[in-house]
């Protein structure tokens, strides 16, 4: 691994049939292949918020699979955010 020069924050808000399914999961399993550290959390609206930290050419990945359409369950629509990183999370962890 790199050092964390360009180093971003992502949060998606992922809305539609995305609780459930394996979808953070999922998620997770996309943003450790691509070295990425974060969460993907289940929101009691029933979305599913991913942040993810890394170099933003990797987030912007993430952000693709998310997009992609080979998700589990049904993604109607993603919300991006971009921030710089904040270096809190070890590992990615499903909340």
């Amino acid at each position: 691994m790199g050092d964390d020069v360009g180093a971003v924050r992502l949060t998606a808000w992922v809305r539609g049939r995305v609780q459930g399914v394996g979808f953070r999961w999922w998620a997770r399993s996309k943003a450790l292949e691509l070295g990425l550290t974060g969460a993907a959390t289940n929101l009691g609206d029933g979305r599913v918020e991913v942040v993810a930290e890394g170099p933003r050419s990797d987030c912007e990945r993430l952000l693709g699979h998310l997009r992609g359409g080979a998700t589990p369950g049904r993604v109607d629509s993603v919300v991006e955010r971009w921030s710089s990183c904040r270096g809190t999370f070890t590992g990615f962890v499903e909340r």
